[in-house]
């Protein structure tokens, strides 16, 4: 473990959530044996590049009672994980996608647990395991079928299960990959000795065919009911019960192919179908950024009307103040309301007032004035400088200004 995590901190330098997501890898190379982590180039859509670390390797399934092991391969986002992973099946050369509601053509897996990613309740052992639980059911991949030489083989393409872990160990055959001849209710086809008027027995592997009797009706209307017997009580096939057996065998297999074209294309439309909602909804999304915009744009524009305007009523002020020799301070200083005026003009009082009681201080302690005018001509002032500063007041608050 402390390998693994000092290589990861080499590796995760440019993640934004280092412990999180060094924690979540962790957890799945030391729950899953088969996979390890390493540090890659990912290609977007776009074209744009980006090193991402990824989980590659195969993890066990169990189909129909048989381990196989799946080859898979995780991409980590930068943000993971608030963001979901990317996961793909990547086939080796002699196996194939198989395509369906939760795989596409491009090996991409779709899944409600990656759609509803959530950072505070997935994980990516959770992740594989709702894979292991999804493609027990629907293999991702199959054997791809291989050229026979024999027309007749003595037993189908299909790898056996077991072995250890690797991505070149079996893998479930899908019923696109099917046998050259599917089994019948002999499990093969022998040597005919009818077919060429010769008596030797069957070729080995295969059991004889049972003997004629009134009581195998089933056996003879699998061939039209129709069989011959010799003289010694055993059956002999004749070209017509290989014909009969070639279509019907012919017909099974064409009839599965069929089945196996309908659910490839029914999956990719699939895929077409949840790629066009997620369009839509993203075409959506523009069109209301785009709407945004525009109205941002349009205000923008009022906005920079009304800046020109001012400026240039500026401009034309400067114009008419600069011919101007001399400037005339009450004309210059108006109010648009009387209220404003009142308080103008009573802060400019109570200002006079401030001014009158600091020089008769001054004439006080100069000897021009004895103490007793002094305390009058103050006392009076003071009255009327509070009346003045209690009016200021009530102008501000009634104009809503800071007190």
């Amino acid at each position: 473990m402390v390998v693994y995590e000092a290589q990861l901190s080499k590796f995760l330098a440019g993640y934004q959530h280092v412990n999180q997501t060094k924690k979540d890898v962790v957890d799945v190379v030391e729950q899953y044996r088969g996979l390890t982590f390493k540090l890659e180039d990912f290609v977007f859509n776009d074209g744009n590049s980006k090193e991402l670390l990824n989980i590659s390797g195969t993890i066990p399934v169990v189909y129909k009672n048989n381990t196989y092991h799946i080859p898979i391969c995780i991409w980590l986002m930068d943000t993971h994980p608030y963001n979901a992973p990317l996961a793909y099946v990547q086939p080796t050369s002699d196996m194939q996608i198989k395509v369906s509601m939760f795989v596409d053509h491009n090996g991409k897996i779709y899944l409600p647990y990656l759609h509803e990613w959530n950072p505070s309740s997935s994980d990516l052992l959770g992740l594989i395991q709702v894979m292991i639980v999804t493609f027990g059911d629907m293999p991702p991949v199959y054997a791809k079928p291989k050229e026979q030489v024999t027309p007749y083989p003595t037993q189908p393409f299909m790898p056996q299960p077991g072995g250890g872990p690797g991505y070149g160990l079996p893998y479930p055959a899908a019923s696109g990959a099917f046998p050259p001849y599917p089994t019948s209710n002999f499990g093969g086809f022998p040597s005919y000795p009818g077919a060429s008027g010769a008596s030797n027995p069957p070729s080995s592997g295969y059991p004889p065919y049972p003997m004629s009797n009134p009581s195998h009706s089933g056996y003879n209307s699998f061939f039209g009911g129709q069989s011959n017997t010799s003289q010694d009580g055993t059956m002999t096939i004749t070209e017509e019960h290989i014909k009969a057996s070639l279509i019907s065998a012919v017909e099974d297999k064409l009839r599965r192919r069929i089945q196996e074209r309908v659910n490839q294309h029914q999956a990719e439309m699939d895929t077409l179908n949840r790629t066009k909602h997620e369009l839509n909804e993203g075409r959506a999304k523009i069109n209301e950024i785009i709407s945004k915009l525009e109205r941002e744009e349009n205000e923008l524009k009022t906005s920079i009307g009304v800046l020109v305007e001012k400026q240039k009523t500026l401009e034309k002020s400067l114009e008419t103040l600069e011919k101007v020799d001399t400037i005339d301070v009450d004309e210059a200083v108006t109010t648009t309301a009387p209220l404003y005026r009142q308080l103008l003009n009573a802060y400019a009082e109570e200002a006079a007032i401030e001014d009158s009681i600091y020089y008769i201080g001054e004439a006080l302690r100069n000897g021009v004035l004895d103490l007793e005018v002094f305390l009058k001509h103050v006392r009076q002032l003071s009255r009327k400088q509070f009346v003045l500063r209690a009016t200021m007041q009530k102008c501000r608050q009634k104009a809503g200004l800071a007190g």
